[in-house]
């Protein structure tokens, strides 16, 4: 049997750059928030031990692949406290509708829906905290996926407290270009002094992401985009891009302003989750069980 499973993009509704450590690493002060709008991904289980894609992603090898890594370490701890037999595998697929390097989270989207997804169907029995311990190995933003609940970040994105921004509409938009990570984190121009401040302090302030002025300077389509997006609703930088987004107080709002959008921007209207859609997947399939 196959079972199907929300793997959602993500927002960061600010972000801000507080410091930066001897190890290169940087201090963040970031608002996560999901929306309701994501990948999704399918899990067949198989009893010969093996787990792999039915298919590989376009550009993405398979042991780069962050949906078997998370599997792979789900298995490993779970056969090796004899939570889960060596033979237990699984057969996963996932439709993609997140853009790749989009900053929308989706390949730490759907490692996290992998261990919590095979969690649940292997029944290992792990807590959300222990997922998401285990899930920082994967990337900074996986624990906030596997956790489900809006948050706010510190540390270098580790540190979680939840948080309950309103639930706008946004139109999401995609300049068509690719943004490295490292190469903002890197660019000698990145603000990394930004006031370290509470949260109830940045919810009461106009939202600002610190990577922003850096990627429009270098990236000229996200600029035109954000110029664009600016003449019909507050918009910002997401992560550290290429996707750019506009809150709107109603989905109606949102899609007349898509309705406008250029030939050469790629966008779609979603509204903003303080709990995931795999939260509540999970929690409705656990209520079943």
């Amino acid at each position: 049997m196959i079972t199907t499973w929300p793997s959602p993009a993500k927002l960061n509704l600010f972000l801000y750059i507080t410091g930066q450590r001897p190890n290169g690493y940087h201090d963040l002060q970031t608002l996560f928030q999901f929306l309701d709008y994501g990948d999704t991904l399918s899990i067949e289980l198989t009893e010969d031990g093996q787990l792999q894609m039915a298919e590989s992603l376009d550009q993405v090898a398979d042991e780069d692949n962050l949906i078997l890594r998370a599997a792979c370490l789900l298995k490993q701890r779970a056969v090796s406290e004899k939570r889960l037999a060596a033979n237990a595998g699984a057969r996963l697929s996932v439709s993609k509708k997140i853009p790749m390097g989009g900053g929308l989270g989706g390949g730490s989207s759907n490692a996290a829906t992998a261990m919590v997804a095979l969690n649940h169907l292997w029944q290992c029995g792990y807590s959300t905290e222990t997922l998401a311990e285990d899930g920082l190995a994967l990337g900074a933003d996986v624990p906030v996926f596997i956790r489900g609940f809006a948050a706010f970040a510190e540390g270098v994105g580790e540190q979680l407290q939840p948080a309950f921004p309103e639930e706008k509409w946004y139109l999401v938009a995609h300049p068509g270009v690719s943004i490295p990570t490292p190469q903002v984190f890197g660019d000698p121009e990145l603000t990394r002094n930004s006031a370290h401040r509470t949260l109830n302090q940045l919810m009461d302030t106009p939202w600002h992401n610190d990577c922003e002025s850096v990627v429009r300077k270098r990236f000229r389509k996200v600029d035109e985009l954000l110029l664009w997006l600016l003449e019909y609703a507050p918009s910002r930088l997401t992560g550290t891009g290429a996707c750019v987004f506009a809150e709107f107080d109603t989905e109606d709002a949102a899609r007349r302003v898509l309705e406008l959008a250029p030939e050469w921007i790629s966008a779609f209207v979603a509204r903003g989750l303080n709990v995931s859609p795999l939260q509540k997947s999970l929690s409705e399939r656990s209520a079943c069980a």
